[in-house]
C-alpha cells in the first residue's frame, strides 16, 4: 500500500511558476512509476507527466513540454512537478499517482493504469 500526499498548489498569475510535491509512504518508493495528472472543472482527468522508478526516463503531455519538469528524490520518497510559464489553461486539480515500475519501455498514461492516488492540489492560473 502506498499513500500519496500532494502539496504546493495555489494561485499564480499567467507566466508564473509553481512547484508541486508529492510525498509517498513506504520503503520501496524507487520501485514505483510516478505520474502527475490534472482535472479541470467539467473535464476528464488527463495525463500530464510520468517518471520511471529510477528517474532516468520521463514523458510529458504535448501541451506542457518545455514548461513542466517532473523529477523525483528517491531518498526522500518525493516526486516533484516544476511548472513554469503557467497559462490559464493549466488551471486544474493536480493529482499524483503511482504504479509498480515494469522496468521496460512501456509508458503508462491512462488513469486506470495507476493503482494509488493522492487527494489532489488546486492550481489556479489567472490571466
Amino acid at each position: 500500500q502506498v499513500q500519496l500526499v500532494e502539496s504546493g498548489g495555489g494561485l499564480v498569475q499567467a507566466g508564473g511558476s509553481l512547484r508541486l510535491s508529492c510525498a509517498a509512504s513506504g520503503r520501496t518508493f524507487s520501485t514505483y512509476t510516478m505520474a502527475w495528472f490534472r482535472q479541470a472543472p467539467g473535464k476528464e482527468r488527463e495525463f500530464v507527466a510520468t517518471i520511471s522508478g529510477s528517474g532516468r526516463r520521463t514523458l510529458y503531455e504535448d501541451s506542457v513540454k518545455g514548461r513542466f519538469t517532473i523529477s523525483r528524490d528517491n531518498a526522500k520518497n518525493t516526486v516533484f512537478l516544476q511548472m513554469n510559464n503557467l497559462k490559464p489553461a493549466d488551471t486544474a486539480v493536480y493529482y499524483c499517482a503511482a504504479r509498480p515500475d515494469t522496468y521496460g519501455s512501456t509508458w503508462y498514461r491512462r488513469t486506470r493504469e495507476y493503482d494509488y492516488w493522492g487527494q489532489g492540489t488546486q492550481v489556479t492560473v489567472s490571466s
